[in-house]
């Protein structure tokens, strides 16, 4: 056997391999789709099998119409796109204002910043409510803008920071002899080119804010209808039943988003999380 062909022996097994375990990881999402399609007798008839004996929409028809899923649908949109403008804006210039300035206590900053990265969610949900039920926050879309928006973000930060570290400065001094402002200088000149680190951080936030429960559920107790699809998926499982069927119909309809968002802007994901390595 010549060297060339153990090179594409090798490369079949490997794609082969890599063709199996592509398989095994997406199961459970093309499992859910399937289910979505059945009956909730026949979920549990047919078990793991992936082909349904006759495909019908009516569970996807009963969580959009009767399950009120088209409502929190555009609720987890606006949500979510508020809380992806707030993060942006903020961990980009915060993470600017960390690589362009050296100031007393930046050292001992990053470190508390970098220690909020190991608190929980869970733990500060309560004086997240008793701060947004002051400012009168709660039940309102603002509220869960702002309460999902308002977190440590470590990650996006340090990367803008990143970014902004391997950027040269003078750019920045060439826009502040031109007469620029600082927020003109960085709205005009630096942010513009942080489009990878811009893609990377909303599809972290996108995920972060349209999958989140706790936050969501707390601030919608006392109002519904700014309920979001992790919210109303509750609905699906009862006290003494589950709609297992509109449950995976709900389930799919919540990923696809998080779907088309990630192929839509995996170039540029992988580009900021390459660039903030490099750094």
């Amino acid at each position: 056997m010549t060297r060339r062909t153990m090179r594409k022996a090798s490369a079949w097994i490997v794609a082969i391999a890599l063709l199996c375990f592509c398989l095994i990881w997406i199961y459970p999402f093309l499992w859910m789709i399937s289910a979505s399609m059945k009956t909730t007798t026949e979920l549990f008839q047919k078990g793991l099998d992936l082909i349904p004996d006759r495909f019908s929409l009516d569970s996807y028809y009963n969580a959009w119409i009767k399950g009120g899923f088209s409502s929190y649908f555009m609720n987890s949109v606006l949500i979510t796109i508020g809380s992806i403008i707030v993060v942006l804006i903020r961990c980009a210039t915060c993470g600017y204002i960390l690589s362009l300035y050296d100031f007393r206590g930046k050292k001992l900053y990053l470190l508390v910043l970098l220690a909020t990265f190991f608190i929980p969610n869970g733990t500060t949900i309560i004086p997240v409510s008793q701060i947004s039920t002051a400012f009168g926050l709660m039940g309102t879309r603002l509220g869960v803008v702002l309460a999902l928006a308002g977190g440590g973000q470590v990650t996006s930060i340090l990367l803008y920071k990143s970014f902004f570290d391997q950027t040269p400065k003078s750019l920045y001094e060439a826009a502040v002899i031109d007469g620029a402002s600082f927020l003109k200088a960085f709205f005009a000149v630096m942010l513009p080119m942080t489009g990878p680190v811009t893609a990377t951080v909303t599809i972290l936030t996108f995920m972060f804010s349209w999958n989140n429960l706790l936050i969501p559920l707390v601030f919608t107790m006392g109002n519904a209808d700014i309920k979001t699809l992790t919210v109303g998926m509750m609905a699906f499982s009862g006290t003494y039943a589950t709609d297992w069927a509109g449950m995976a119909a709900a389930g799919t309809m919540t990923l696809i988003p998080i779907v088309v968002c990630y192929v839509c802007l995996q170039k540029y994901f992988v580009s900021g999380i390459a660039g903030a390595v490099k750094g």
